[in-house]
Order: structure tokens, then C-alpha cells, then sequence
């Protein structure tokens, strides 16, 4: 029986039909005679030039429009191209919730339709109460660019603060609404980058963090500093804020507020970068006087504020636990040796924990999927919720005096469908039905096996496939993998792997060190000087799933987005023989100068830095960009580098010197292309159709350059 996407799209196709291959003539670009010294060793940056703002600088407008008139006369006469974009249109067409908050009585969650560009904003008075529509992000832009960043309920119900972001640009603007009357209010609070806000427990004001307004032409690509803690009260104007915190002797600290349920406490959150080690100051806000207390006054550990009672502060911390466990600190005693353990390390990594209906529910991994838990308040071990299968959650939110949670669970071949679950009666039941998405779920199945990487350590790999695959050799096959940041990659659904499957493709996704799958150890081992073993680990995954015959190198393609792109970057200049088709995406591609940039001062927790003499000799082995220089003409895999012009996390510039030095360097007849993205940044808030559109692209590259033939699926 012919697949949904094979009899929907291309029973009009004759198997193997192709269009003749012309030689692809890119644009010429401009090298520079840019060196710079690191450290006694003088490097070559000849397209140093790319790195400028688009927004501002013609000859970089004009490379952009040339890539891209290149890179979409070439996707254009792809005949299976359409076909795909089609299909994918149809399996995006499903409603799709969020997990739903709760104040006051009203319920709060944001539902898309199917095809709507943004996800609108829904209120309902009592859970089964008739949903009100209470914003709507698809009325702020003809192009479906701007998006909510966030939004935050007041413990009374009365308001909803919510950020927007233009373009993809993590530069938010929050405002106010009124939930009665479902307007806005005039409150408007520019500047907010990396963070949101929090409600005081009287519902008049919001603790948020904002930086400096930075001077016009600098928003978009600069570093960003002094952050500060302020607090603005509903009805006035952001000039009116009070300033509550602020660093200047410390400009890169970052800060996190956060309140106690009971409203008396301030909680603040310090951060310097990526890693989970912090901070923690507090505040008695029933002193009026009173000043900010040092709890944890270094930045040795993770700790993650859960809840309180009274005095006694219970935290979620690495300390003295790499795969974490919940601690309680007396604020009245708070030196180390009072310090109480509620819940022990357990052998999974502990993800994250909140406190609802006086039970501590925690989220662990084990092995890259959810496993849930829950404790008493003094630690006891209740029960363990059975999730429906091998597969991801997330929610869990609300207050200690609740008596229900919500989550939302799904897998590789499982839409996301959000759950109540009765803290009493521990029944789970259904919020919003099972999404109806148009694919036979039992048509595929998910497992997971173990790889040894170069060093012989075990890696997970989950492998989503049609019921029966062959194992000749023959499928294609897309890889897909992060390693970094402590962030664990983890099973969820995506309409676009469904489109790949019905190809006829094989969907591989490998946790690979640097990862979050298995605590501070894990990621530990693939940060700096140990960054080339989450580079090891992606190219033995290749190497395993050709061994066992999933796949051949001529199928394979790889694909990972922003550290992502790097991770695809690295191993396609270390191992070119080794793919089919490559797919980085938003990508981290000159190590050398990344921490220059907007975010990239953050990074440097995972990457080190050159700025350091090891650090340099680290990142400039595996630097994606320098690796082409220094190798010179090769023959690369087909490529297909994806990033954005208004990406304002991972600078575009990063992909735009990649994609030069690639097209300089391809000596095989592979296509090496770039497809950038107008009005779109990193990707949160991206619109729907212009996701189906980049994906559809995507997906028709490697069609092509993988010789798939898909009409006989």
C-alpha cells in the first residue's frame, strides 16, 4: 500500500523522472585581505565583509538577494518540490494546544487552528467554561511575523502581561492586557532581552529585567550588558519603573526574578552564561526598607528555585549531585552544614520540579525519555505517573493549593496531547481530545539503541521508521543531533519527520555528549577542549546506522540546527565522504569570533574562548569556517545551509562566510547553496508558512540529492 504522502502527491510523477543537472554558476564573492593574530598564529578571514548588517550594509543585501536567486532556481525545478509542500500543508493542518495555566478560576492556553501563523491566546472561566479569544497575534502583522514571546497570568486573574518579538528578533516588548474586557491597557516596557517577568501577589505590578536602550543601529548585532531588575506598576508609564537591582561593577551578570507562592519573597535569580550555576539573592518584601540577602553568593551550582514554606526555600541543585536532587535551605540558618536533602540523587537526570497540590512532582530522563515522579514535602516517594509510551512531557505547572496539573505528552509518531491530572485521585484524563492529524500512527514504529562512540562510550540513538524496514542499505536516511548546552534532545512530534517517513526515509536521532540526557558529567564531556567528543559521537552514529545496514553513505543526510549547525558544519569538513546531503541550519560556524556578537558572549560556558590560548587552539581545529579555508578544495556532500537575515541570536554572518567559503571550496559537483530567510530570526515565533515553505525546501534537496524515489512509496 502506497504511503499518504506518495498517494496524495505524486501519482502523477514516473519513478526516477529527473530534470537534466546544468552546472550551478554562484555568485562570485568578494574576498578581503583580512588577517587577525591570535595568540602568535595569524588567521586568514578573507569574508570578514559578510559579517555586517544586512539591514544596513548594500553590499551585504546584495549577496543575500544573489544566494538566493541562485538557491531558488535551482529548488524551483525540482518536480517533487510542490508536491511535498502540499503534503506537508495537509499534516500541519491540526489543532495543536498548549498546556493550560491556571489563576483564579481562569484557564489560560493558546490553540492554533492548524495553519494559522501564530497560535492565538484563549481565557476560560472554569475548565469546561466557553473559550474567549483574548489575543490574537495573526492581527499584528499582515505576515504572520510577529509573535508572543511569552505571557504571565496575575495570581487574581485579572491580567495578562505578555511580550511580543518582530521578526524573530529576541528583543520583546511586554504589555498589559485586561482579562475581563479582553483590551489592552496603554503600559508598554521596551528592551527586554533573554528574560520576562514576574507578578507581585496583589496583582499591581510586575518584577521584570530589561538592559540599557541601546544606541540606534546597534540593537541587532552588539553585545548586550548591565542587565537590571525593575518593577513597574500597572497604569504607568515604563519611565515611572522603580529600579530594584542592578550590577554595574558586574555588567555580564544576568538576572532571573522569581516569587515565593506566599508573595513575601523576591527571588533572584544571578546567571553569567549558559551553564546552570547561579546566584541566589532574596529579598523580604514585607521590610519596606529591607535589602537583597546573598543566599548563595557563588557560581558554583545549579539552583533552581522550586518553592517555599515560610523560610525554608526548596531548591532543585546540582550541588554535591551531578544528576540533581531537591535540597531545602532555612533562610534563618543558611549556612551549608544546614542545608537538608528532600529528594536524593536518583541514577536519571533530574530535569526539573515543581510543587502542586503539596506534592513535589519531578521530571526526570532516563535514557532521553520523561520518566515522572512524585514526592511528599518531606520526601517520601508517592507514585510514579505512567506516561502512554516511549516518549517526552512537559507542564506541570500551578500552585501548592492546587488539586490538578496539566501536561502535555508526545513522541516521534504521537501529536502532543494535553493531559489533567487529579492530584488526589492520580486519574489522568484528556483536556482537548486527541489530535487528529492526517497519518496512521501505527504505520511506524520507535526504538531506541545504544552506539559506541570513537572512545567507546555508549550513545542513545532513537530510529522512527515504517513497520518492517528493510535493513539493505538502501533508505534514506536523516540523522538529526544538538550535543550542547546541557539542552536534552528528546522524543517529540514534528509534521515535517511524518512528510520524511511516508518518503520512504528513516528518521535517526542520536543524545550526544554536551547534551542534557544524563546530567553535568555528560555535558561536561563535550564542552571546550572536549567538544570534538560530541563531534566523535555524531560521526560514529553515521558510521553505525550505515554498519547495520539502515542506511548508505549516498542515503545518508545529517541535519542539527544553531549549535546544531555547528555540529553539522564540523563533521561534514572533518568526514565529507561520510553523507549523502548535509542540512545545517542557523549554525555556529566561526569559533573564532562568535562570543563578538549579540548572544555569543553567553556561549562561551560551552565553546571556551579564543580569547584564551588554549581556548583558541580548542576552537580553531574544529572552527566549521576556518576548516574550509585551511583544507582548501574538496569534494563536499550536497549542503544546503539555512539561517535567517533578521537572526539576531546566532548572527547570520556566521552562515554567510560558511556558505562563501564552502561555494570557494566545492571541487566535487555536489550543490553547496544557502536559503536565507527574510524578516525571520533565529526561529521562535517563525510563522507556519513560512516553516512548511523552508521545510518543503529542504525536503526536496534531498529528494533530489539523495536520488530518492519517492513515487514508488
Amino acid at each position: 500500500m502506497k504511503s499518504a504522502l506518495a498517494a496524495f502527491v505524486f501519482t502523477a510523477l514516473i519513478a526516477g523522472v529527473t530534470f537534466a543537472d546544468e552546472p550551478i554558476h554562484y555568485p562570485q564573492t568578494r574576498r578581503i585581505n583580512h588577517v587577525d593574530t591570535y595568540h602568535g598564529t595569524k588567521v586568514a578571514d578573507p569574508y570578514r565583509w559578510l559579517e555586517e548588517d544586512v539591514r544596513k550594509d548594500d553590499d551585504v543585501r546584495k549577496w543575500v538577494e544573489a544566494e538566493n536567486k541562485v538557491t531558488f532556481a535551482y529548488l524551483e525545478q525540482i518536480p517533487e518540490r510542490e508536491a511535498i509542500k502540499k503534503r506537508l500543508t495537509e499534516l500541519w493542518n491540526y489543532e495543536r494546544y498548549s498546556t493550560p495555566s491556571k489563576a483564579a478560576g481562569r484557564y489560560f492556553y493558546s490553540k492554533n487552528d492548524g495553519l494559522q501563523n501564530q497560535s492565538v491566546v484563549y481565557v476560560r472561566e472554569g475548565l469546561n467554561g466557553k473559550p474567549r479569544v483574548l489575543l490574537d497575534p495573526n492581527r499584528m502583522s499582515k505576515d504572520g511575523t510577529v509573535a508572543l514571546s511569552g505571557m504571565n497570568e496575575s495570581d487574581d486573574g485579572r491580567f495578562l502581561a505578555y511580550g511580543v518579538a518582530e521578526a524573530g528578533s529576541d528583543w520583546q516588548t511586554w504589555k498589559i492586557l485586561d482579562v475581563a474586557s479582553g483590551k489592552p491597557l496603554a503600559d508598554e516596557i521596551r528592551w527586554i532581552k533573554y528574560g520576562s517577568g514576574v507578578w507581585s501577589k496583589d496583582g499591581k505590578g510586575i518584577f521584570y529585567v530589561r538592559y540599557p536602550q541601546p544606541r540606534p543601529g546597534e540593537e541587532f548585532q552588539n553585545l548586550t550588558f548591565n542587565m537590571m531588575v525593575y518593577y513597574h506598576r500597572v497604569g504607568t508609564a515604563q519611565s515611572e519603573d522603580v529600579l530594584v537591582y542592578k550590577r554595574p561593577d558586574q555588567p555580564e551578570w544576568g538576572f532571573s526574578p522569581g516569587m515565593t507562592d506566599d508573595g513575601r519573597y523576591l527571588i533572584i535569580t544571578v546567571h553569567k552564561g549558559t551553564d546552570a550555576r547561579y546566584r541566589i539573592l532574596y529579598k523580604d518584601l514585607s521590610e519596606p526598607f529591607g535589602t537583597f540577602i546573598d543566599l548563595v553568593d557563588d557560581f558554583d551550582n545549579e539552583y533552581s528555585f522550586i518553592d517555599n514554606d515560610g523560610p525554608i526555600f526548596w531548591f532543585k541543585t546540582d550541588f554535591k549531585a551531578p544528576r540533581g536532587r531537591v535540597i531545602a535551605i532555612d533562610i534563618r540558618r543558611p549556612e551549608r552544614s544546614n542545608w537538608k536533602e528532600i529528594v536524593p540523587e536518583a541514577k536519571d537526570n533530574l530535569q526539573h520540579v515543581s510543587l502542586v497540590g503539596n506534592q513535589f512532582i519531578a521530571h526526570y530522563l532516563k535514557d532521553a525519555h520523561s520518566q515522572v515522579k512524585f514526592f511528599a514535602p518531606d520526601g517520601t516517594f508517592l507514585r510514579e505517573l505512567h506516561t502512554p509510551g516511549l516518549g517526552s512531557v512537559s507542564g506541570f505547572g500551578g500552585k501548592r493549593t492546587d488539586t490538578e496539573t496539566f501536561f502535555t505528552f508526545s513522541s516521534f509518531a504521537a501529536p502532543p496531547q494535553v493531559h489533567r491530572y487529579d492530584l488526589l485521585t492520580g486519574k489522568m484524563t484528556s483536556v482537548f481530545g486527541a489530535p487528529k492529524v492526517k497519518f496512521n500512527p501505527d504505520d511506524y514504529e520507535v526504538h531506541q539503541e545504544f552506539y559506541p562512540s570513537r572512545d567507546g562510550t555508549k550513545i542513545p540513538l532513537f530510529i522512527t521508521a515504517k513497520r518492517g524496514l528493510k535493513l539493505d542499505g538502501s533508505n534514506p536516511l536523516l540523522l538529526y543531533g544538538y550535543g550542547g548546552f546541557d539542552i536534552p534532545i528528546v522524543p517529540d512530534f514534528r509534521p515535517e519527520r511524518i512528510a520524511w517517513l511516508e518518503m520512504g526515509g528513516v528518521y535517526a536521532q542520536a543524545n550526544l555528549r554536551g547534551g542534557g540526557e544524563y546530567g553535568q558529567e555528560w555535558h561536561k564531556a563535550g564542552t571546550k577542549h572536549q567538544k570534538q567528543n560530541v563531534f566523535d559521537d555524531f560521526i560514529a552514529a553515521a558510521e553505525y546506522l550505515i554498519k547495520e545496514r539502515y542506511t548508505s553513505k549516498e542515503k545518508l543526510a545529517i541535519q542539527g540546527r544553531s549549535n546544531g549547525g555547528l555540529l553539522v558544519g564540523a563533521c561534514m569538513t572533518q568526514r565529507p565522504d561520510l553523507y549523502g546531503a548535509c542540512l545545517p541550519g542557523v549554525g555556529v560556524m566561526d569559533m573564532l569570533r562568535f562570543h563578538k556578537f549579540t548572544a555569543g558572549r553567553f556561549w562561551t560556558d560551552d565553546y571556551g574562548s579564543s580569547d584564551d590560548p588554549q581556548g583558541f587552539l580548542s576552537l580553531y581545529t574544529y572552527s566549521p569556517y576556518h576548516a574550509l579555508l585551511r583544507h582548501g578544495p574538496q569534494k563536499y556532500p550536497a549542503t544546503l545551509v539555512t539561517t535567517a537575515d533578521t537572526d539576531d541570536r546566532v548572527v547570520p554572518g556566521h552562515s554567510f562566510k560558511f556558505a562563501a567559503a564552502l561555494q570557494a571550496n566545492q571541487a566535487g559537483s555536489a550543490p553547496v547553496l544557502i536559503r536565507i530567510e527574510t524578516r525571520a530570526g533565529h526561529g521562535a515565533g517563525k510563522p507556519t508558512g513560512k516553516r512548511i515553505e523552508e521545510v518543503s525546501d529542504e525536503w526536496a534537496f534531498l529528494v533530489k540529492n539523495l536520488k530518492m524515489n519517492v513515487s514508488a512509496q
